[in-house]
């Protein structure tokens, strides 16, 4: 068993039956009394950050976690189907795991799926993806100077706000931490 000693950040420790992933820690050696480990977890199911203060040499199970290169197939009543890029065994993802990144998701997508054992416990999609815009009002004559945006929908049915200049048919580069528009990769033909 490892000790406070071994921590580090991006570490995936189990306290009180759940799994978290150290997201930042600090050592402290007050000049009265012992010192203490002061550390911010992030549980791996929710993605709620709570804090923790351990004595300095307590000990922590850590937890190995195996991630897998997944390529998304469809969605249906029982979840979301993934198949494994190596042994194309296909899993099922319930709506809890893939959660707001569902809007993200195209047939074929590549994905990384995080595993405790064989339970899937989360989804990862990539930060960067290049997508069709299929729907927005066509831009203004004058209207590319301003700061401001208009929607569109993408072919995943995500709504995000893009320059004026962007048309129905364009082929534009997305963040999908933050849904921000990036940049256009291909005009509409």
């Amino acid at each position: 068993m490892a000790t406070t000693a071994d921590i580090r950040n991006g570490l995936t420790v189990e306290m009180d039956g759940q799994l978290f992933i150290i997201a930042e820690f600090q050592h402290v050696k007050p000049g009265k009394g012992g010192a203490f480990v002061r550390i911010k977890l992030k549980n791996v199911r929710t993605g709620r950050v709570i804090e923790r203060t351990l004595n300095a040499g307590a000990s922590i199970e850590i937890v190995r976690l195996d991630s897998r290169d997944m390529q998304y197939l469809f969605h249906d009543e029982t979840g979301y189907t993934f198949m494994d890029q190596e042994t194309f065994e296909q899993i099922s993802l319930t709506e809890d795991i893939v959660a707001d990144q569902k809007k993200w998701l195209r047939d074929g997508e590549i994905c990384r799926v995080m595993f405790h054992g064989d339970t899937p416990l989360t989804l990862e999609i990539p930060f960067f993806m290049e997508l069709k815009v299929t729907e927005t009002a066509p831009g203004v004559r004058g209207d590319t100077v301003s700061g401001s945006g208009k929607p569109a929908t993408l072919e995943t049915g995500a709504v995000i706000q893009v320059p004026f200049f962007i048309e129905q048919g364009d082929t534009i580069r997305v963040d999908t931490r933050t849904g921000e528009y990036l940049d256009r990769i291909a005009r509409a033909k």
